[in-house]
């Protein structure tokens, strides 16, 4: 399904904006009709996808050797409602979205380093890899979500 960094991305920069309409949603239920369950409920959702979203950007900056000021900007347009769309536009027209995973070695001298073997090696190890990453994003949503909602809670 995700053959290529750019379909893992785009889905989840897509699946980050949904989400930032369920909890805008959630927002508006809870002004107008008192719902409150809407703003857990779209915030949960979006809270679980933000940190998924920002782990696959963390991953692809390591495969495609984003800049660090492309890390940082992929990675903060989470925070701004519906800017991974255009960030992902962007990443995708200007090519840093082109190619496959780097499984293999290349004479990069950064293939050389520790992170770009662990790299590789976990994507040679995918199923692995995928539960890593959902495990440790499961253990910060919990440990956040156990700390409170951003802002504070009631």
């Amino acid at each position: 399904m995700f053959a290529t960094p750019k379909s893992l991305f785009r889905v989840l920069a897509f699946a980050e904006a949904v989400t930032w309409t369920l909890l805008i949603t959630g927002l508006i239920l809870r002004a107008t009709a008192g719902l409150d369950v809407a703003v857990s409920i779209g915030g949960a959702i979006h809270g679980f996808v933000f940190l998924a979203y920002g782990a696959t950007a963390v991953l692809l900056t390591v495969n495609q050797r984003w800049s660090v000021g492309t890390a940082v900007l992929t990675i903060g347009s989470a925070v701004v409602p519906y800017a991974t769309i255009p960030v992902e536009l962007w990443l995708a027209r200007s090519g840093r979205l082109t190619g496959g995973w780097r499984k293999e070695a290349s004479d990069h001298p950064r293939d050389a380093g520790w992170v770009d073997r662990t790299m590789r090696w976990a994507l040679n190890h995918p199923v692995l890899l995928a539960s890593v990453i959902v495990a440790a994003v499961v253990v910060l949503y919990v440990v956040l979500i156990t700390l409170g909602p951003p802002g504070g809670g009631e």
